[in-house]
């Protein structure tokens, strides 16, 4: 790993910081809606913000549940794997399936689902989820029938595995293009992008942060184009205190990525 990226010697005022959530900054629950983000990560990420340093998340899910973790901060968001983002001035910009096509996916993955006790259907308003965290010996049915409806409209969805889900996205989706979409703008634009990710579905952010001269860093086990790693949420909330520290010039040269 280069020293050059060490955490140690990370400036964050001349950092552009982007977060995944689950597994990243919370830790992954056996239902979304049971996931939280610790307040020592919260407070930290109100820090940032305060002290003018441009943070984003970059999630699966939508924006709304993004600021119902984050309230009351309201930070420049991805949702959906970047199918929705919401730039810094507050403009949302979606990928979109037409409300036809939208509604006949569900009604017929629905349907799907239905046959197989165990696996559940997330609809996130532009996307959908299948998830089987609950029933983990139904992971090939699962992967086989998002597949299966990837296949069938193919000129409009794409698959996105990740932890114990499948998730059917819109074409053209992507956190690593979101991530260079954001760093195209104010205030992101000139500095150095910073991307904590733990999944499969942040390996296209980890590239691009790569390519942009940045600092990506895996959260937990597991290949990876990351150039470091952390192994918990819970380094990642020390690592967001030595950001604190590093801020107020009391940096903490012992809480680093390995």
């Amino acid at each position: 790993m280069s020293k050059q990226n060490d955490e140690a010697e990370l400036e964050p005022r001349r950092c552009a910081f982007f977060f995944d959530v689950d597994g990243t900054l919370a830790e992954i629950q056996p239902r979304p809606e049971l996931v939280s983000i610790p307040p020592r990560s919260l407070a930290a990420l109100q820090q940032l913000h305060r002290e003018g340093v441009p943070v984003a998340v970059i999630s699966g899910r939508p924006i709304e549940q993004l600021d119902a973790l984050l309230q009351p901060l309201v930070l420049p968001a991805a949702g959906i794997h970047g199918a929705q983002r919401r730039t810094a001035g507050g403009t949302q910009q979606n990928l979109a399936l037409d409300e036809q096509t939208f509604a006949t996916v569900q009604r017929e993955l629905a349907q799907a689902c239905g046959e197989h006790p165990g696996l559940s259907l997330e609809n996130k308003g532009v996307a959908f989820a299948l998830h089987y965290r609950l029933a983990p010996e139904l992971e090939e049915t699962a992967r086989a029938l998002a597949e299966a409806f990837v296949k069938r409209y193919a000129e409009v969805l794409a698959l996105q595995p990740g932890k114990c889900v499948f998730e059917l996205k819109p074409r053209g989706a992507s956190k690593g293009e979101v991530i260079r979409s954001f760093m195209r703008e104010a205030p992101f634009s000139g500095r150095t992008p910073v991307f904590l990710g733990d999944d499969l579905t942040d390996e296209a952010g980890f590239a691009v942060v790569n390519e942009l001269g940045g600092v990506s860093i895996k959260v937990g086990s597991g290949a990876t184009e990351a150039t470091q790693r952390l192994a918990s949420v819970a380094a990642v909330t020390a690592w967001l205190e030595a950001l604190q520290h590093a801020l107020s010039g009391q940096q903490d040269q012992s809480i680093k990525p390995d």
